[in-house]
Parts: C-alpha cells; structure tokens; sequence
C-alpha cells in the first residue's frame, strides 16, 4: 500500500529512475527544474535532500517565500511521485499555485496514486491546522482535474494569467 514519506536516501535509485523516466517524455516537473539535473542529483544525493528540504520549518525564508513540505509517495523502495505542501500562501501562490503541487513518475500513471498522494498531502495539510486548500492546475490537464475533483475539489473558476501560457483552474478542498 503505498504511504508517504520524507524524500529519504532509501529512495535514492527508485527516484534517480524516475526523474530519467520525466525527461525521457520531455516533460514538466522532474525534467523542467533546474534543480531536477540526475547526474548531479546523483553526485551528492544527500545535498539534493537538503536542498529539497530548505522550506521546512522552521528555516528562515528568503523574502517572499512560504514554509512547505516535500512529501514522497513510495511503496516499499519504489519511488512512485511527490509533493509539496505550502502552510500559507502569498497573493502570487492565491494566483497561481496554491498549497498543494504534486506528479507522479510516468510508469506510476493511471493507477490511481495521484489521488492516494492527494488525500494523504490533504491528511497532512490537516495536521498543519488548515481548513481549506487551494489547487492550481492547467485546464487541459484531465489527469490532475480528475485528481482534484477525485479529492473533492471545488472549481473557483478558470483564470488566463499573464505569467503563464496556459489557461488555469482552482480548486478549493475543504479539509
């Protein structure tokens, strides 16, 4: 069953695959970031960790930045995607962004585990005292709508942003 963790060096080769997976498809997420290159990431996997970790409390931010959590979905040693939970969010996350953003690794898709990571992320985002969140995806992203609205999502609205090349849906979950 699969469960959440904190990014672990457990996890190191399962997630290392998966981020080869993402830029394989030449897709967002693990392939995009800069912070995302596997080669380095493998050189000094616990400084990755460190780095993936920088948000958590009680770090100091650097202006404009909110506390957040990485959380991994894994089962047994395999990496199966991950998310991040912002405590609070600033008027550009209210935009564009939210509390919560999650993937999950090509191989993992359709098997239901974005809807497990969400509900468990939402399970956390409880425990931080939260009564509602918001989730930001593209209108044209059926997989993370399906999620969304999986978890009980309630549409806000769709919204075309200046920053962004896509048009953009909200959702609240009450918690």
């Amino acid at each position: 069953m699969p469960e959440l963790s904190v990014p672990s060096p457990q996890f190191r080769e399962s997630f290392l695959q998966a981020v080869r997976e993402m830029q394989a498809e030449g897709g967002g997420g693990l392939a995009s970031s800069r912070d995302w290159d596997v080669v380095e990431i493998a050189a000094d996997f616990d400084a990755f960790l460190k780095q993936l970790r920088r948000l958590e409390p009680p770090a100091e931010l650097p202006e404009g930045w909110v506390h957040a959590s990485e959380f991994w979905l894994i089962e047994g040693d395999a990496y199966l995607g991950r998310s991040s939970l912002r405590h609070t969010l600033t008027p550009r996350l209210r935009e564009f962004g939210g509390h919560i953003g999650y993937e999950i690794r090509p191989s993992a898709q359709r098997q239901g585990h974005g809807k497990t990571l969400l509900r468990l992320t939402l399970e956390r985002a409880r425990g931080l005292g939260l009564d509602r969140v918001l989730i930001t995806c593209d209108t044209d992203n059926l997989g993370s709508r399906g999620v969304i609205e999986g978890n009980g999502g309630v549409l806000e609205g769709e919204f075309v942003l200046d920053s962004h090349p896509k048009p953009t849906r909200r959702y609240w979950i009450a918690l």
